[in-house]
């Protein structure tokens, strides 16, 4: 066993778990039970989500993507060819500040809209770190416990191969007289 798990569990028998984080008891009680760690994270975290953050998650989602800079882009360049074509009739005449609100508007609203959805992002990032965390401690614990094992079973194999061949060094060996 590595010091530095001997350490640890020094500190946790002097110490004890009540003041650990709820996260690290969850996690020792599950290297302690032998459970798996591994679990389908996410789709818990999506199952909490609420309506408007399903809204942001696909306005961001849809705003990010080629299809909406292609549909927007053709959006404005028929929005700019009638009013150029319509001349005198035109809803919104050179230099289309109709069409300036209108984008302003988009940017004030998308904007704060995708911040949503990018905060809410990281925070699903901080619990994929953590359980990617809790994942790799029990993994990690689990080759120590194997080599510690793999150790035991060498040092038993050469226990018994030196004790086989001091048997026949001892019958080897003359009588004494």
């Amino acid at each position: 066993m590595s010091e530095s798990i001997r350490h640890l569990a020094e500190k946790l028998i002097a110490e004890g778990a009540e003041n650990l984080p709820l996260r690290d008891k969850r996690l020792l009680e599950r290297i302690a039970k032998r459970l798996s760690v591994a679990k389908n994270w996410s789709a818990d975290f999506d199952e909490r989500l609420t309506f408007g953050q399903r809204v942001a998650d696909q306005v961001a989602y849809w705003g990010g993507s080629w299809p909406f800079i292609l549909c927007f882009t053709g959006v404005m360049a028929l929005w700019i060819a009638f009013n150029i074509a319509a001349a005198a009739k035109a809803f919104d005449p050179y230099p289309f500040i109709l069409l300036n609100l209108v984008l302003s508007t988009l940017a004030a609203i998308q904007a704060p809209i995708i911040m949503m959805s990018q905060n809410r992002q990281a925070a699903r990032d901080r619990v994929e770190a953590l359980h990617d965390y809790e994942v790799n401690l029990k993994a990690e614990l689990e080759i120590m416990a194997l080599h510690d094992k793999l150790d035991r079973a060498r040092i038993e194999e050469l226990g018994e191969a030196i004790r086989r061949i001091e048997e026949k060094l001892e019958m080897a060996r003359p009588p004494a007289t």
